[in-house]
């Protein structure tokens, strides 16, 4: 049974990817690091903002302190924000499913974005009041395939629900492998959209559902979906 949804953010809900490569890219020229977009895509797709200049740097034979990492973070969240002000093209379907799902569970969003970006981009689709909740990269200390962040919605969600939720309790909407890897690690059910990835390569990671687009998911379908077995 669901009693509550977790929302990927970037590559779900904002078609923001290319621009955090971009971004990603643009900042590590100036400290002399080549980011390829085939390296980003196959080692650095899903790692929040600090995993991606650590291990940018770290492969580039150059020191990663926490001061150095966090002026790259901030310059980046700079011109993201600049960006996003200029127009960000968002997922068809994501503003309806959000409020839809929203109205029905209670709902969080669990990101390796920045809280300021997260929260800029759901003011920008006019869903704010369905978010219970928001899991951003200053919340966790570690990325995802790694589970932490949707234990950490988990614990945010019960809250509002109550101590008794459970992961199981919990629909993962996730577009990445290691999104999908880190919903179903934290023992929670996932669907995953083909957004970025093939849909046989999200099944292979793990994902108990896969759709093409966010167009019909709502209630009904996560219920008839996820409906608990019926003795005949």
């Amino acid at each position: 049974m669901i009693r509550a949804v977790i929302f990927d953010f970037n590559g779900v809900l904002v078609d923001d990817e290319h621009l955090h490569f971009e971004l990603f890219r643009a900042v590590l020229a100036r400290e002399g690091v080549e980011l390829g977009e085939r390296k980003y895509h196959e080692h650095f797709l899903g790692f929040d903002d600090r995993g991606c200049f650590e291990a940018a740097l770290v492969g580039a034979g150059q020191h990663a302190g926490r001061g150095r990492v966090e002026d790259l973070i901030g310059r980046k969240a700079a011109l993201y924000a600049e960006r996003a002000r200029e127009g960000l093209r968002i997922f068809p379907g994501a503003a309806e499913a959000v409020a839809a799902l929203g109205a029905r569970w209670p709902l969080a969003i669990c990101s390796g974005a920045l809280r300021a970006e997260i929260e800029l981009v759901l003011e920008l689709m006019g869903v704010g009041p369905y978010v219970a909740a928001v899991v951003a990269a200053e919340d966790s200390e570690r990325c995802k395939p790694d589970p932490e962040g949707y234990l950490l919605a988990l614990d945010a969600l019960r809250s509002g629900v109550g101590e008794d939720l459970e992961a199981g309790h919990c629909l993962v909407v996730e577009d990445s492998l290691a999104g999908v890897r880190a919903g179903k690690l934290a023992g929670m059910w996932v669907v995953a959209v083909a957004h970025t990835y093939p849909a046989a390569e999200l099944r292979d990671a793990g994902a108990d559902a896969v759709l093409d687009d966010l167009d019909g998911l709502g209630p009904a379908w996560v219920e008839h979906f996820f409906a608990p077995e019926v003795s005949p």
